[in-house]
């Protein structure tokens, strides 16, 4: 059994994204791995929101994976695109079953925005100095359609363990090659930032039981 499970979706069609590039990479992402010790399971999710509101927890619930990176393609992007936040509302785009969220709405109740915890700018540097091809660039506005949506739906879940990366149809400029070796490096760092953000948290959990111990140790 493998030490680590990361869980990569992509998406289905939809407009005029006959054969989704996402999905595509997702597929060969699976297939080259992301090292022996990292089980990796995949999903295609339907440009729906009522399915991707359903899906996305149940994933989650699932495999209890350590780290989630949803893909989406974007018809205007000329690099990969690593998004820092999604949104909670604006959701009044119709989906492929000609259905808007439901009061336009991701999560009731929740912020207007969740900021990932993974740093993307270190990711994005990850990247672009790792001799790949494909450039990678950080946005802070992913859409407002499925790809925020599943986005903000993983951030409610944990902000910590999720990352979106938006990539640029097939050929345009890149190859899919092209575009899983980056996406492959720019997993990995989110990998390594995931491990930063773990050995901060026991940190300052060690130094929080120091202080406890001086403190009971000074009363006494």
């Amino acid at each position: 059994m493998k030490e680590k499970t990361v869980v990569v979706t992509g998406f289905g069609p939809f407009g005029s994204h006959k054969v989704n590039a996402s999905w595509e990479c997702v597929k060969l992402l699976k297939e080259q791995g992301l090292g022996e010790e990292v089980d990796v399971f995949i999903y295609e999710l339907p440009v729906e929101y009522n399915t991707v509101k359903r899906q996305v927890p149940q994933i989650w619930d699932s495999h209890k994976p350590d780290l989630v990176v949803h893909v989406g393609v974007s018809g205007i992007a000329k690099e990969i695109t690593l998004e820092q936040q999604a949104h909670n509302d604006g959701y009044d785009r119709e989906d492929i079953q000609n259905c808007k969220a439901d009061d336009l709405c991701c999560v009731p109740g929740a912020d207007d925005c969740l900021i990932a915890g993974l740093d993307m700018e270190n990711v994005c540097d990850k990247v672009n100095k790792s001799g790949t091809k494909t450039r990678a660039v950080v946005s802070h506005d992913a859409g407002r359609y499925l790809c925020d949506f599943s986005y903000f739906t993983s951030l409610h879940i944990n902000r910590n363990r999720t990352a979106f990366i938006h990539v640029p149809p097939l050929g345009q400029p890149y190859s899919i090659e092209e575009l899983v070796e980056a996406l492959r490096v720019a997993i990995l760092g989110c990998w390594s930032k995931l491990i930063d953000i773990h050995d901060d948290v026991c940190f300052e959990m060690m130094s929080s039981a120091l202080f406890l111990c001086v403190a009971f140790i000074d009363d006494s």
